[in-house]
């Protein structure tokens, strides 16, 4: 146990952790998972977008690569400021800002006249986006009661689905029109009105509050958490050490560190090589843009239940497990559908490559969080999704070049071992279901 690890629970930890599951919680989790689908939603509609505009300004892939790319650049560098900012300033304050940012530089994309301001934009937006992931993870899990803390943060995480979906459904109905595609960035502004929302109606984290020093601000925030029923008085307890990027790698966090961005690096590039360009590879295919969006639709769709039944095992097999199988999963739907010709074959494995894809992201946003006391564990989650956002950054650029030397066969085939990989770094990840976080 490292000396983070060893710092006592405060009062106000202690009672978020045996608290019931009540409304509060549950604003806590919507008012979190809108914003994760409006993140989604942005992600899932470049791949779209991209789709469109190579065949609108007759970019070649090298071209539409780079403006998925330069997304996850912006995300990489956001992923590792915006943990690092939500560790000092609050969890609430980066969740509304990196909303803001994003909203507006999506909405200014609608207005863009060529592929540089676009990329400038589009770097702005992943810096909003990498911020706001993991800050919004971390958030969750600190109201969430241990007994059920993983399986809100996979809750949390199926927002992603819905917003996935969203992305999907403006991607068929909207963007095959005239202008289509400035019409849902101008969609994708709507998380600079929802971060006035968030900044207003949602708590500070009473666990980040302690580690400021600030109690009386966190009793009152876990009082509302109890419903005005108050389960142990206030202690004194002194504010937690400030620590910083090197404490991920002191006092017995280096295995851990070094095995959560193993996954997270691994995940990154196999989900972002595939589907942000499964539109494309569809309409390279030979179907049309809007049949391929169709079936783009369809296979998006099969994460809802993939998200449902990670959240039931998580709590039941445990973390490490449940992330695990889902990748095994994966990487089997991964070989199978880049083999696939019929259309049935098509929507089968697409669909259970989606199904077992989020499950198994679900499942690691839960863990991320749990690896690291409070102390560290927005930059923690920061950091390790800012390493799998520079795979991310590779991942749309590796695509077109590898179906161009191997086809689908030969990329799907890369995935898959990347998401076996996964699986077994996966087990190098601490077990915390049912305990407290320290």
């Amino acid at each position: 146990m490292t000396s983070l690890d060893q710092h006592a629970s405060s009062s106000a930890a202690a009672r978020l952790d045996r608290a019931r599951f009540g409304r509060p919680h549950l604003k806590i989790l919507s008012g979190s998972g809108v914003g994760w689908a409006l993140d989604a939603m942005d992600v899932g509609l470049i791949s779209f977008i991209i789709a469109a505009l190579g065949a609108e300004w007759q970019l070649d892939s090298a071209t539409t690569g780079w403006i998925a790319s330069v997304g996850f650049i912006g995300m990489a560098i956001g992923a590792s400021v915006g943990g690092l900012l939500a560790d000092k300033l609050g969890r609430r304050q980066v969740f509304a800002i990196t909303l803001l940012i994003y909203g507006v530089a999506t909405g200014a994309s609608a207005l863009v006249g060529g592929v540089g301001a676009l990329l400038v934009l589009r770097f702005l937006v992943g810096l909003g986006l990498g911020s706001e992931l993991p800050v919004a993870s971390t958030y969750v899990s600190e109201f969430a009661p241990a007994k059920i803390r993983g399986r809100l943060v996979v809750v949390l995480e199926a927002f992603w689905a819905v917003g996935w979906t969203a992305a999907a459904l403006i991607g068929y109905f909207v963007v095959p029109l005239e202008n289509g595609w400035r019409w849902a960035f101008a969609i994708g502004a709507v998380p600079a009105v929802y971060a006035l929302v968030v900044r207003w109606t949602l708590p500070e984290s009473p666990r980040w509050l302690e580690s400021k020093g600030r109690f009386a601000e966190a009793q009152t925030i876990v009082d509302r958490f109890e419903h005005g029923s108050v389960a142990a008085a206030p202690t004194a307890s002194a504010a937690v050490p400030r620590a910083g990027f090197a404490d991920l790698f002191r006092g017995g966090l280096a295995p851990r560190t070094l095995a959560l961005w193993s996954v997270w690096a691994f995940v990154n590039f196999s989900y972002y090589g595939a589907f942000i360009w499964i539109p494309s590879i569809l309409h390279a295919q030979g179907f049309d843009l809007v049949r391929s969006f169709g079936y783009t639709l369809i296979i998006t769709l099969a994460q809802l239940p993939g998200y449902a039944l990670a959240a039931w095992l998580i709590e039941v097999w445990g973390r490490r497990a449940t992330l695990s199988v889902f990748l095994v999963g994966s990487a089997i739907s991964a070989m199978l559908f880049g083999t696939a010709g019929e259309v049935w074959q098509i929507l089968l494995f697409g669909c259970l490559l989606s199904f077992f894809n989020l499950g198994a992201w679900g499942a690691l946003y839960a863990v991320s969080p749990e690896v690291y006391p409070t102390a560290v564990r927005a930059t923690g989650a920061g950091a390790a999704a800012a390493v799998g956002r520079i795979a991310s950054i590779v991942a749309p650029l590796f695509t077109p070049w590898a179906l161009g030397v191997g086809g689908a066969p030969l990329v799907f085939t890369v995935f898959a071992i990347c998401f076996a990989i996964a699986a077994a770094s996966a087990w190098g990840l601490s077990e915390l279901k049912g305990r407290s976080l320290a």
